[in-house]
């Protein structure tokens, strides 16, 4: 996937209405192609202390803020045909949804992609804070939590985890795949593999196919494979 918008919103209160600011990245061909950054007037209108010392917004960064309707209209033709991507989807997904119903608008079904989820099947231990993330993919995220450079740190990291050709979730995957044959020293079938490692099928055989390309696994019979 090398194009996409990477989104980023923060909130003024528990409400997933109360979209405060938003961030939009624009990547076409694997390159950031346009950026995007506005505060929104949120609904309800105020601010819990809790949200606004993870990003510093208050009621008076906003009181003269467009509402979202007003953003949103600058925003949608930007996304015109692409998917989008957030870090944690279920909660940028779920305040867009949420502001939309807010003031009547009809949703457009976007296609949604998170890199949190696949952050944690490449890396399966360890933190997956955006920061953390973004950090393993060679990205510095300076101003964690302002809604742009979120989102810029969320496009670094879908550019790195869902780019073609070597997808670290694939290397990852294989290096997992291998410690775990080696382990069992038996020939196993690519589907229990996958059920051993509670991992998807499909991960799994391409794991394996980038192995016995790299001649680290032998097929004994067909559907087995087993560590060399």
């Amino acid at each position: 996937m090398k194009d996409f918008a990477a989104i980023d919103f923060e909130t003024a209160n528990s409400e997933p209405t109360s979209v405060c600011s938003v961030g939009v990245v624009i990547v076409r061909d694997g390159v950031v192609a346009d950026t995007f950054y506005s505060l929104i007037k949120p609904v309800p209108e105020y601010y819990d202390f809790w949200c606004s010392q993870v990003h510093g917004l208050t009621e008076s960064d906003t009181r003269k803020a467009p509402v979202f309707p007003e953003v949103w209209a600058e925003i949608a033709p930007r996304l015109e045909g692409l998917t989008l991507v957030a870090h944690n989807k279920a909660f940028d997904e779920n305040c867009l949804k949420a502001v939309f119903r807010c003031y009547g608008m009809n949703y457009p079904d976007y296609p949604f992609c998170c890199t949190l989820v696949k952050s944690r099947r490449v890396w399966p231990t360890g933190r997956h804070n955006l920061d953390v993330i973004a950090e393993r993919c060679g990205y510095n995220l300076s101003r964690h939590h302002h809604a742009l450079a979120d989102a810029e740190a969320c496009a670094a990291i879908a550019i790195k985890l869902f780019g073609d050709g070597d997808d670290p979730y694939y290397m990852e995957a294989a290096d997992i795949v291998y410690a775990r044959m080696r382990q069992l020293d038996s020939p196993i079938k690519a589907a229990d593999l996958a059920q051993l490692m509670g991992e998807e099928r499909k991960t799994i055989d391409a794991a394996l196919r980038r192995l016995k390309t790299e001649g680290r696994v032998a097929s004994p019979k067909r559907g087995y494979y087993q560590a060399e």
